[in-house]
């Protein structure tokens, strides 16, 4: 289903390479006259960040070579290649060069144009006196980048505008000859991505680039490397292991590879995600706005997408003729030579902008003023990280999230997050907003999961994104219980440089019966410090909290230490919320 769907993108889209060509980052233009002399070598990178990144380019795709060679020595493009190839240079030169003249001569060994023969004047000059090369690389003082990398080149005659290999009689013969090989050619099947009987097969899968953590030279989806993975009297037919046919595995592979380059690709942990729609839609590149991290110079971008999203759906702009655009995400991840599909989700446009939805009402919990109203999702794995930094985030982490909020708002996050995020808290004695965030994001669906609205037994209610007075679970009220112990500690001794969650903080919520004696025993020499009429409102808030506080636990299991952290960071909030009417107010933030 994945390979129909891809294939499906390709032959919608007008942007991509189309069959026999691939698009290609090239360093360098050789530029010959009619008698094969090079008349200049002319970089056409672009420096970026001081350093020249290749040139994108349309080129000739006559095999798996277009993007990763062997080691061979005899797999050679057309008209187009890595210096090695083209000067017969390095490792196995002579059999490059040959392999390059070759080429040539068997895709384009009967048309009479100009700039192929220039090329093959060129090199056969070069194959002849192989001393020449270095001159030649000396005149045009290109020693050093040559000497650091293999860099690609191409071929344009002196006086045309146009490299050669898109002359207009040598594209038409190399379509030609492609169209002849494959029609001739000798393994043919039924093809399992479009259907069709009787199809020329690929015998490789072009490789697949730009999955984050792979192979530099590329990676393949579906590969055969040892006699157990192949079918009965199919090793030297290994095209029939998973049949695909030459044109379908071209589009899938060109419609990927397209996918990890654009705009439509964003990085969740390890795990390299791509969006697409079976029809055109702006969605498309605003999912990536939505999940990823914003850039520097725009950090609103992310809001803003989320916002267009909420508006879309409310006004039923998702709906109608576009309701039943289907919308895909895949995830890939490394895994050795191959890629691994970590998750994949196919359902109506509509219904993924709810569960998109629903992810970010999950997530809302009462903020501060500098604190994003829709947190990225890197903003989220790093909160959670030692040290918040993002070479500590779990890698599986970032992807086991997507995978649950497209999966649909009744299946639970995965533990580790929830794990992750108390953890941090405990540790550093600190519960922000987005670990906070986490945590409700994190309890309200296993609270969701665990509901059935058919049962007669009470459930549990959901955590709101403020301080909820009426929840009653006990770990939450001790949460609250810290907060405000916290807060007379600090009214009694203002400027203290610490307070008893830098001390107690990790005891209370995983031990509550070690500690909350001691505090509570504590806090009445801090409240005789304070007038009376504060002091008498902080009795009458600690008699609300402990109201349905029938015992302090021996130990609080870890959901319930999520709980706790809910609970002292929505009291903590709500102590500096600023209330319509302070003199009414019910937890008498802002007083004095």
């Amino acid at each position: 289903m994945i390979l129909q769907a891809l294939n499906r993108y390709y032959e919608r889209a007008e942007n991509m390479p189309r069959e026999g060509w691939v698009r290609r980052g090239v360093d360098y233009v050789i530029v010959l006259d009619y008698q094969g002399h090079c008349v200049n070598i002319e970089l056409i990178g672009e420096q970026k960040k001081g350093k020249t990144v290749s040139r994108e380019m349309l080129v000739p795709s006559i095999g798996k070579q277009a993007m990763k060679h062997t080691n061979s020595g005899n797999d050679a493009n057309l008209l187009w290649d890595n210096a090695s190839f083209v000067f017969g240079t390095g490792n196995k030169g002579a059999e490059k060069i040959s392999s390059f003249i070759s080429t040539l001569q068997d895709w384009l060994g009967e048309i009479a144009d100009e700039g192929v023969e220039a090329v093959v004047a060129f090199c056969t000059r070069l194959q002849s006196a192989p001393e020449s090369v270095a001159a030649l690389i000396e005149r045009f003082a290109l020693q050093e980048d040559f000497e650091k990398r293999d860099p690609v080149l191409v071929f344009r005659l002196v006086s045309d505008v146009e490299c050669i290999h898109v002359r207009p009689a040598v594209r038409l013969t190399y379509e030609d000859a492609l169209a002849t090989t494959q029609s001739d050619s000798t393994l043919r099947g039924n093809c399992l991505v479009t259907g069709k009987s009787d199809a020329p097969l690929a015998p490789n899968e072009s490789v697949i680039k730009g999955v984050w953590g792979g192979q530099p030279a590329g990676c393949n989806i579906v590969s055969f490397n040892a006699r157990a993975f192949e079918s009965y009297g199919k090793r030297d037919r290994n095209g029939e292991n998973a049949p695909v046919s030459l044109r379908a595995s071209f589009a899938y592979t060109t419609a990927l590879n397209h996918l990890l380059a654009s705009t439509q690709r964003i990085q969740v942990g390890d795990a390299s995600t791509v969006f697409w729609a079976d029809r055109d839609s702006e969605f498309e590149s605003a999912a990536a706005n939505i999940f990823g991290e914003p850039p520097k110079d725009d950090p609103d971008r992310g809001a803003r997408a989320v916002q267009a999203l909420l508006s879309a759906v409310q006004s039923g702009k998702l709906g109608g003729l576009d309701d039943d655009n289907r919308f895909h995400v895949l995830g890939l991840a490394p895994n050795a030579a191959r890629i691994s599909v970590r998750f994949y989700h196919c359902l109506p446009l509509r219904d993924l902008a709810v569960r998109i939805l629903q992810h970010f009402k999950d997530l809302e919990v009462v903020r501060g003023p500098s604190d994003p109203q829709y947190p990225s999702l890197f903003r989220l794995l790093a909160a959670v990280a030692v040290q918040n930094k993002a070479d500590n985030i779990p890698p599986n982490l970032g992807g086991a999230i997507v995978d649950a909020v497209f999966a649909g708002p009744d299946v639970p996050y995965p533990s580790l997050w929830l794990n992750a995020a108390v953890g941090r808290c405990r540790a550093e004695q600190t519960v922000n907003y987005l670990r906070a965030a986490a945590i409700k994001a994190c309890l309200n669906r296993q609270i969701r999961r665990v509901s059935n609205p058919n049962s007669d037994r009470s459930t549990e209610k959901e955590f709101l994104p403020m301080l909820d007075l009426s929840n009653t679970n006990p770990a939450y009220r001790l949460g609250r219980l810290f907060a405000a112990l916290e807060k007379i500690q600090e009214e009694a001794s203002p400027g203290l440089n610490a307070t008893i969650r830098d001390r107690y903080y990790g005891a209370a919520s995983s031990t509550p019966v070690a500690v909350f004696t001691t505090l509570l025993r504590l806090k009445n020499s801090h409240l005789k410090k304070l007038s009376v009429g504060r002091a008498m409102w902080f009795e009458k808030l600690l008699g609300e909290i402990l109201s349905s506080v029938t015992d302090f636990q021996k130990h609080l299991p870890l959901p319930d230490q999520g709980r706790f952290a809910l609970g002292y960071y929505h009291q903590r909030q709500d102590f500096f919320t600023k209330k319509p009417d302070d003199s009414t107010s019910t937890t008498g933030g802002n007083q004095s």
